[in-house]
């Protein structure tokens, strides 16, 4: 599979700069989801890869070919939309070798390739069907089906999943990953959905205001986040911030602030110690605080619980930590009651610190 990069991409409408210099090289037969808020640029730059935005600076290569000024036919892309972009008059087996007769392929050929994806994305028994009568999921296999049939080398999403259902989009995101690893083709996936993202991905890009803020494997930004704003957008329940002040006592070194006092240890300590400001933002998941009767001071945040969101095997306290709000997750069985104030051990290992200037991590 070919090898796509991006280089020095900007985007401009008018005075208005939505990509500022972007770089990124995508490996062949990798699931490269781009994510971030709406207005982040990451819809922009899929565009511009798939031809329907213009570059106003930088290129596109794929191996090593610039296609910046080709026409969308002419990069061997397909693209799978949000809306689906379905011929209503058609049936499913006319959508989904449109393309194909468009080309001029043999009739055999086309119905055996019908054949073959229309049976990868489970659609077999609709192929006579049209579109108004199929459920969302299955016209989203539709879209999907067609992108297959045209044989392309790349294949571009763009939130194809945001108009389902919780329930759908959690069966579709399987349905995605399992024909991701049949297919083995570039893929290049655009989501606001941080869930789809560390599910699907072998490579998260995590884009904010037209900049690349950190790219890796979904494991790599959620235990080593590069910044505030990627430990934040990473992860749900989000991240607790703490704002507090590195302290020197002895030889011990605590982050202290409003409702808390926490001793660091190992390698934390040793970061925080040779930090030059002493303003930190410090970052605890819910689900590295533990209910404990026992909690050793130092190690601990004393919380009010203000209400309680049961989901199941675990709950979500909203907590009040001095004057931060801090959200923990918890064992459904828990005992507890709200109002009440109780202790929750940090694991201190797992804790994150980040400049409170900068929001860079430490």
């Amino acid at each position: 599979m070919p090898e796509i990069q991006l280089k020095g991409l900007i985007k401009r409408y008018g005075n208005f700069q939505v990509l500022h210099g972007v770089d990124l090289t995508m490996a062949d037969n990798e699931f490269t989801v781009l994510v971030g808020p709406s207005g982040c640029g990451k819809s922009t730059t899929l565009r511009m890869i798939a031809g329907l935005e213009s570059v106003t600076e930088g290129e596109i290569y794929v191996d090593g070919k610039p296609i910046s000024t080709l026409e969308p036919k002419d990069r061997g892309l397909a693209m799978v939309f949000q809306d689906y972009a379905l011929y209503p008059h058609m049936n499913v087996a006319q959508n989904i070798s449109f393309a194909l007769r468009l080309q001029k392929v043999a009739k055999t050929e086309i119905d055996k390739k019908v054949k073959e994806v229309a049976a990868l994305v489970g659609l077999t028994e609709f192929l006579h069907r049209k579109p108004g009568a199929l459920s969302g999921g299955q016209r989203q296999r539709v879209a999907m089906a067609r992108a297959l049939a045209k044989d392309s080398d790349i294949f571009l999403f763009d939130e194809p999943l945001s108009n389902l259902d919780a329930k759908l989009r959690g069966q579709m995101r399987a349905e995605l990953a399992i024909m991701s690893q049949r297919v083995q083709k570039n893929m290049i996936y655009v989501t606001h959905d941080q869930v789809e993202a560390m599910t699907l991905a072998d490579r998260i890009v995590v884009m904010n205001g037209g900049y690349i803020q950190q790219q890796g494997s979904p494991e790599e930004l959620f235990k080593r986040p590069a910044n505030k704003f990627v430990a934040g957008f990473l992860g749900m329940p989000p991240m607790n911030f703490l704002d507090g002040e590195i302290e020197q006592r002895g030889s011990d070194t605590f982050v202290k602030g409003d409702g808390f006092d926490l001793r660091l240890d190992g390698e934390k300590a040793k970061i925080a110690a040779k930090h030059t400001s002493k303003s930190v933002t410090l970052g605890i998941r819910p689900s590295d605080l533990d209910y404990t009767q026992n909690a050793p001071e130092g190690q601990s945040l004393t919380l009010d619980v203000l209400v309680s969101e049961y989901i199941g095997a675990q709950s979500v306290l909203m907590c009040n930590c001095g004057s931060n709000r801090v959200t923990v997750e918890v064992n459904s069985e828990t005992p507890m009651a709200l109002g009440e104030t109780l202790k929750f051990e940090v694991n201190l290992n797992r804790v994150h610190l980040f400049d409170r200037q900068t929001e860079e991590a430490l």
